[in-house]
Order: C-alpha cells, then structure tokens, then sequence
C-alpha cells in the first residue's frame, strides 16, 4: 500500500528529543512516504544525532526563526535538497523561565516579547520562508497547547499559544488563495523537552490523569504525531484555519 504522503516533500522543525512531537512526526511522514528535512536551533548536532534514529537519513537545517539571515537563506538550501516542499511543520516553542511556573505578574516585557516572537510570530516568519517553495499548494501544521483555558504554571505560553492560534486563522485567510492550508494540532501534555522547561509541569499534567475520557499517556507523542501527519496529507483538502484536538478528549469537559 502507498502512504497518505507519498511523494510529498515535508519540512519539520524542532526535532530536539526522540520523545518529541517534531520527532514522531518526522518518523510518520517518512513511513508514510514522504521526502523529510529538519531545522534546527540552536544545535543542530543534537537534531543530526536524533534523526539518526528516523527510519531514513534527512538533512538538518540550522535555522533561529528569529534571525532573518537565517529565513532568507532556507528557500536556496531547501530547494537544492528537495526541489520544493509540500508541507512546513512548526514545532517551535520558548519562554523564558520568569514568564513561567506562576510568575504571571511579575514577568517583564522583555521576556514576554520573547515568548511571542520564538512561538507565535515565527509561525508567519517560517510560512512566508518557505511560500515560494510551495509553487502548488500546500499545507503548513502548527502545535499548540489549547489556550481557551489559563493553565496551572503555564502562565505567558498561554498568551502565546492564544496568538499562535490567531496567527494561523489569518495566514489560513491569506494564504487560501495560494492554496496553503494553515491548521494547528492541540496536544495534550507530555514530557517533551518544552515540557520539562515548565516549572511544576507535573501539576499541569494531573488534569489529564483526572478529566481524560480516552486514556492519556504523558510518554506517547505518535498520536499527535499522526494528526500533524493526517492535516498535512490530502485527506484534509478543503480544510484551513482549524485546531484539531488529539488531547484524549479534555477539551471536551466541563465542571
């Protein structure tokens, strides 16, 4: 049987840890048929030494989304490796330690900033790099943490995620155009590297334990994996500016 990305060529960033979202998604895409190329910052060395363990060797990428030098030189390097690309996975997400773990409001600005320019206005920053390697179409994926909610702890990544959130519905409404989807995948928690930079992540994480109607496991990132997989296929043709859940159905509860 093919797979739902055969011949897709598929640009995934923040492959940090093996037990990250970035990293079962890569693996998905590539059993899945895709072309895969990573990003990563700030050590690439670190991505080069995970993706050994992907089912076929990629080429990473350094890449700070911040650093316009850097967004201006990938369309050169990703074209001469794959061509163009098909898909763009933003697996990128930052706050300093002062904007999280209950310091709401006392975090200063500078840190805030921070926070919204590595997670939410990269997202633009990294899908206009990579739009004209998008010649017919494509679909950009995005990870988010629900920001409905102010979670326990979670505190300025919560703002954050609430502007990734905005950030992918007016690039869905943009983009359209150009026949580039724009969705995000809402995750429930798990012990990412991301997740280990929160302090008293464990309180967070309790939520699931006690309201998930679908069993909830902290050290299984494939089934986020295989939603981002899904939205970049072209199973979802017509669909654009969406959030879908893969949070075991928390989203779904009331009091």
């Amino acid at each position: 049987m093919s797979g739902i990305l055969d011949g897709k060529r598929v640009l995934i960033t923040g492959v940090l840890m093996e037990s990250s979202i970035a990293f079962h998604t890569a693996k998905v895409a590539q059993e899945q048929g895709a072309e895969v190329i990573l990003t990563a910052f700030p050590r690439p060395t670190l991505t080069e030494r995970i993706a050994k363990k992907l089912p076929k060797p990629v080429k990473v990428i350094e890449l700070d989304v911040t650093n316009d030098e850097h967004l201006a030189r990938l369309e050169g390097v990703v074209r001469e490796e794959l061509g163009g690309l098909d898909g763009v996975v933003h697996s990128i997400g930052f706050a300093p330690q002062d904007a999280l773990g209950g310091n709401f409001l006392h975090t200063p600005f500078e840190s805030v900033s921070t926070a919204m320019h590595v997670s939410a206005f990269s997202l633009k920053s990294l899908t206009m790099a990579c739009l004209p390697l998008m010649e017919d179409g494509g679909s950009v994926v995005g990870l988010t943490f629900d920001a409905q909610f102010a979670w326990p702890q979670y505190d300025w990544m919560g703002p954050a995620k609430a502007a990734l959130e905005a950030t992918s519905r007016y690039l869905a409404r943009d983009l359209g155009e150009r026949n580039v989807r724009c969705n995000l995948i809402s995750a429930g928690p798990l012990g990412s590297m991301a997740a280990k930079s929160i302090p008293g992540f464990g309180d967070l994480a309790k939520v699931w334990d006690e309201r998930s109607p679908l069993a909830w496991d902290m050290s299984d990132p494939e089934p986020a994996g295989r939603g981002v997989v899904a939205l970049l296929s072209d199973f979802f043709p017509k669909t654009t500016g969406e959030i879908v859940h893969v949070d075991g159905g928390v989203h779904i509860m009331g009091a």
